[in-house]
């Protein structure tokens, strides 16, 4: 059989589920085809004229794949996706139905818009909203329908979702890299568009044991559970030989992510017991972004297939590594190049420079918005462990770009990797190959060749925020950079000053060592005035700060009212998720853990009393029936302040104050309640524990 009729053979079927652009190719005249790839590829508007056909092509190419229905897909503030599915069919005055879909059926849908996180945007009344086709972004079947990526906002126009802020963004980046690049005589780039390649981590246990842990199915994490005697301190899971069971549900995670277009490319155990990490390949950012929502989607539903629970929780178990989703960014224009890669000549060396120093000012000037684009309430329990970045950013770029940047400062020379000495200026720079520095996965923003990589992401997140916000950081750098240039007298002259400038101001953002140390945090805090937001609520404040209103309004990326409305619907998440831990421990230990504690401490006091009657001395079981009795008055008494804590918590101001009261007063009596259980937990059977351990959790599947 050759490879062109191999059913396996995954070109044969790899986007079959997607109207991609050889469909569109098929199945458009070739006007209207033509004005769909102007769209794609230069975001220009999509004449409306259009859209019928369009529509007619996609309704004919979905049923013939056995799609029935349609829906408008699109991101709200949830953190997951959302559809309303509706049929093709309409009456035909007969008592029968024809199969019909409008171009205005494509381009607009009207769902429900009061239900939705809006942060006082909406009020319950107010229930209209829109979601408008995102062209940029392909249709795809799904569970028999059509699904069209769109962005979602109200009937006023305030932003609703997280892909209109995205596409925004991504719009200002290309208009602000266009101008350095014309600065640099590029006249062939007419778009520069932002990539990502978003690694996504996760945990895969046996259902069985899933379906009894109620803090799993309501929290995503172990809201109790004691240490194993074996974590992940031989390092010997970490790219080790993938179990069978395993095995099979990454073939068909990646056979199912392929039929829908997306880069699935590697797949590895991570360093946690029962942990596996799948990279794609990179894409268009807005792309990505529906890519990875749609991934961490397959990744659950395939994993049910095969008696398995996907867990995308930051931090599902104590003790060993949380999963984390790393940002791959990059910025590449369409004549062909990548704008962070360093080059092969003097000049493209020094355009690449520029774009370099564009983004160590952004991140240095606008970290505390990088930081609270990963803040989460899950993600709080894993930054700062030695598994993920701390919460201070800072940028590595290596010890060779660091020398370099050293040497434009300073006017020195600078001495190639061919031991070539070059003068620091405009016309001669060295030619500094690419990966010539160790990787730095302490860093939370790392140059990695031709890309920086964002390690703070949560492994539940949406890439949305994050990509928002880094594009939007980019773009204002690059526009303050072409301001200051396209004035210039002598170009040369003043780009060689604007990056020494540039380099002197903003050079302690640069970090290279150890981001884990004490000494770091110290040194990052008290010497170099970096931020240390640890955790969400320290965070969240900062999207309302003047400066950072002023940035996204500068760029209509948000209004001010859509920043504060972001910024009361993730507050209010942080609480509610707090809340339903806290209710879910509360309940756990009140109907599981106590009544096991003292069933078991009885058969203990029962032992003593037998051993008594026949006259065996009964001091070991006295003692461990008392240690019992002693945890238990522990979670008795740490349930109880947790319920009133709980109870308090009702009367408090919502937003910042309510998420402080959460952060300070509710989690630690959390964590003490856990202290006491999990102790008690290593000192019961096994038989009347009532929760699978953590040996059962991490090690049962094979």
């Amino acid at each position: 059989m050759t490879e062109k009729t191999n059913p396996e053979f995954v070109s044969d079927f790899f986007a079959c589920n997607v109207f991609s652009d050889q469909v569109m190719r098929e199945r458009l005249p070739k006007n209207v085809y033509k004005s769909v790839q102007r769209t794609r590829q230069l975001g220009t508007p999509l004449n409306p004229e259009i859209a019928d056909v369009v529509a007619n092509a996609m309704k004919d190419w979905a049923i013939e794949k056995g799609a029935t229905h349609y829906t408008h897909w699109f991101q709200p503030m949830t953190g997951v996706t959302a559809e309303k599915h509706d049929a093709f069919l309409s009456p035909d005055g007969d008592g029968g139905v024809i199969m019909e879909f409008s171009g205005k059926e494509l381009v607009k849908g009207e769902p429900d818009a009061s239900s939705f996180p809006s942060g006082g945007l909406r009020a319950t009344f107010e229930a209209r909203g829109y979601t408008a086709w995102d062209p940029t972004s392909c249709a795809f079947i799904k569970d028999n329908s059509l699904y069209i990526p769109t962005a979602f906002c109200s009937y006023t126009g305030e932003v609703l979702d997280k892909k209109t802020p995205l596409l925004r963004s991504m719009e200002v980046v290309n208009e602000q890299a266009l101008r350095i690049l014309r600065l640099f005589g590029n006249t062939t780039a007419t778009r520069v568009t932002t990539t990502v390649g978003s690694e996504q981590e996760y945990f895969l246990i046996d259902k069985g044991y899933y379906d009894r842990r109620d803090d799993l199915i309501i929290a995503g994490r172990t809201l109790f559970g004691a240490k194993p005697p074996k974590g992940q301190e031989l390092e010997d899971h970490y790219y080790g030989n993938i179990k069978q069971r395993v095995s099979a549900y990454m073939k068909d995670l990646d056979e199912e992510l392929w039929k829908l277009g997306i880069y699935a490319k590697t797949k590895h155990n991570e360093v946690a017991p029962s942990q596996h990490e799948l990279a794609p390949v990179f894409t268009t950012t807005n792309i990505a972004a529906d890519h990875n929502q749609l991934t961490m989607e397959i990744m659950k539903k395939t994993a049910l297939n095969h008696g398995l629970v996907c867990l995308l929780h930051e931090k599902p178990f104590e003790g060993v590594n949380g999963s984390g989703k790393h940002n791959n960014w990059s910025l590449s224009s369409n004549d062909g190049q990548n704008l962070l890669d360093p080059g092969d000549t003097p000049q493209n060396n020094l355009q690449f420079l520029t774009f370099l120093c564009a983004i160590i000012k952004g991140v240095h000037e606008y970290a505390p918005l990088l930081r609270l684009s990963a803040a989460s309430a899950g993600n709080d329990h894993r930054l700062g462990a030695n598994e993920a970045p701390p919460a201070v950013v800072s940028v590595f770029i290596g010890s060779e770009l660091e020398a370099v940047l050293d040497a434009v400062e300073n006017g020195k020379k600078l001495k190639s990797t061919a031991n070539r000495e070059f003068e620091i200026g405009v016309d001669a720079l060295p030619n500094f190959p690419k990966d010539t520095t160790d990787r730095n996965r302490t860093s939370p923003f790392a140059f990695t060749g031709n890309k920086f990589e964002f390690r703070m992401l949560g492994s539940s997140d949406s890439i949305s925020c994050t990509n928002t916000i880094l594009n939007t950081i980019v773009a204002n750098e690059l526009c303050e950079f072409a301001d200051e240039l396209e004035k210039a007298e002598d170009f040369k002259k003043s780009l060689k000053q604007l990056l020494v400038r540039t380099i002197k101001e903003h050079k302690q953002i640069i970090f290279n060592g150890n981001g884990y140390s004490d000494e770091w945090l110290e040194e990052a805090v008290n010497v170099r005035g970096l931020p240390n937001l640890v955790t969400t609520v320290d965070a969240l404040p900062e999207y309302v700060k003047p400066e950072s209103v002023a940035l996204f309004e500068k760029f209509k990326v948000y209004t001010e009212t859509e920043i504060r409305s972001r910024t009361e619907i993730l507050l209010e998440n942080y609480s509610k998720v707090i809340n339903i831990e806290a209710l879910t421990m509360a309940d756990m230990s009140r109907k599981k853990i106590i009544p096991a504690c003292i069933s078991y401490t009885k058969s203990i006091c029962d032992a003593v009393l037998s051993k008594r009657t026949i006259g065996i001395d009964a001091t070991v079981e006295k003692k461990l029936a008392q240690k019992l009795s002693e945890l238990t008055a522990g979670i008795v008494a740490s349930t109880e302040e947790l319920e009133k804590r709980i109870a308090e918590a009702q009367k408090t101001e919502p937003g910042l104050t309510l998420s402080r009261y959460y952060k300070d007063e509710v989690l630690p009596v959390m964590e003490t309640l856990r202290a006491y259980a999990d102790e008690a937990e290593m000192n019961i059977s096994e038989d009347v524990w009532p929760l699978p351990s953590y040996i059962k959790l991490l090690f049962s599947v094979q």
